[in-house]
């Protein structure tokens, strides 16, 4: 493969370490990298989800995000504490004042809360060469926050995003740079396919089924079969197998098509369906508030329903066309609608539900069972509703079902990011 025209920049993939986990020890007064320290949501339960742990625990107790609190071992020198979202917000917040020393916010991107991509191209001048300025903002965010940071470096988002995973993660200092020039002795070594950005167990067994097995050998297969097996994502997976990736940092990507969703694992199994439909409401009110504030209307609507785990069956996944609309009411109904008709008496312990075809909103859909004026009150409605939770927090304006039992919107309505501030 020649590159010696394809676009280089320097980017910088940065991770900040066990971040959840790495901050609560800050804020005891505890070293990240030598304690024994789990963040959990609903300790007090043999369920309760492990959402970060710190270097130690992974390494001495295999305990890693997703495990359970049963799985953990009776050990005193272990900290359990509750998840802090508010706290873990404003500390990346400051981590990214500190990014901000080094580029301009056009070549700064979050992708999520404790990784981000700089580009810093244009920074060379000013704070040295890439390495340089890599260890310059481990230096700042270790003095200053006293958290640690790895640090992939590449000729493009991907090959830094791989160089940070597979690389820096396990070295010493963080680091890590891999660079077009040694693509063979970097990205083809990579152990499974599955530990390439992008190819999840799904696309893995589709590789598999055309005996790829490995990122060296999806970076000889045939172009035109990959394309022809996979479509425009067989294409790409074989330019990134050869590390190459155009998309730029100060470029804003829009997709062509987008939904508006919410997901909730239930606290416990429920048994009542007439209780799972409380929830259901709570959540598709939220949504039809975000298409409004959007002004669009959405014309398919999902539902995903999943069992308990200890149920025979896994749950189902249904999706209904309909009229156009963002109305609360109407989305309620034919969510609703789909509940009822598919739902079992297995016990319920996960909801999630989206509403895609997204269209703007082009003015009123009069329903033709009713008067105009009713469905323009409804409108009203729904619109004076908003106004106040904007002002006053979704729990201001509530159905009295959501104090009645299994209701959780009063409950998460406190919440920041699915979890308790």
């Amino acid at each position: 493969m020649d590159y010696s025209d394809v676009p280089r920049r320097d980017i910088l993939c940065i991770d900040n370490r066990s971040f959840f986990a790495s901050v609560e020890c800050v804020k005891r007064g505890l070293d990240p990298l030598t304690t024994f320290l789990v963040v959990m949501s609903h300790a007090d339960r043999p369920g309760g989800l492990v959402l970060a742990a710190t270097p130690k625990m992974k390494e001495v107790f295999k305990i890693k995000t997703g495990s359970r609190r049963f799985e953990l071992p009776d050990d005193p020198r272990i900290w359990i504490v509750p998840p802090r979202m508010k706290l873990y917000l404003k500390v990346n917040q400051m981590i990214q004042q500190i990014f901000l020393r080094y580029v301009p916010p056009k070549f700064l991107r979050p992708f999520s809360i404790d990784e981000c991509f700089l580009d810093v191209t244009g920074s060379h001048a000013l704070f040295g060469s890439t390495q340089e300025i890599a260890q310059r903002i481990q230096r700042d965010i270790l003095e200053e926050l006293r958290l640690h940071v790895t640090i992939g470096i590449g000729d493009n988002l991907l090959l830094a995003k791989l160089a940070l995973d597979n690389a820096a993660k396990k070295s010493d200092n963080g680091l890590a740079e891999w660079r077009y020039e040694n693509i063979q002795e970097t990205v083809w070594q990579i152990p499974k396919l599955t530990d390439f950005v992008g190819i999840g167990e799904r696309m893995a067994r589709r590789l598999y089924g055309l005996n790829i097995y490995s990122i060296f050998e999806l970076s000889q297969a045939s172009p035109n079969l990959l394309k022809y097996k996979l479509g425009v994502m067989g294409t790409e997976l074989f330019y990134h197998a050869h590390g190459m990736d155009f998309s730029r940092i100060d470029e804003k990507y829009v997709p062509s098509e987008k939904s508006f969703g919410k997901s909730q694992i239930l606290e416990r199994d429920y048994d009542n369906p007439s209780e799972v439909a409380i929830v259901i409401r709570e959540m598709t009110e939220e949504i039809a508030m975000r298409l409004r504030e959007a002004y669009l209307d959405t014309a398919s609507v999902y539902l995903s329903v999943g069992y308990s785990k200890y149920s025979v069956l896994k749950g189902f996944r249904k999706q209904l066309k309909i009229q156009p609309t963002n109305s609360s009411r109407t989305l309620v109904d034919n969510i609703l609608t789909i509940f009822w008709e598919h739902v079992t008496e297995e016990p319920i312990r996960s909801l999630s539900i989206s509403c895609g075809t997204l269209t703007p909103k082009k003015g009123l859909q009069l329903n033709l069972f009713e008067p105009p004026e009713k469905s323009l009150q409804q409108q009203q409605l729904d619109r004076t509703i908003d106004q106040i939770r904007k002002r006053y927090g979704f729990q201001a304006m509530m159905h009295a079902s959501s104090l009645a039992e299994g209701a959780t919107g009063l409950k998460r309505s406190s919440y920041v990011g699915g979890h308790q501030g």
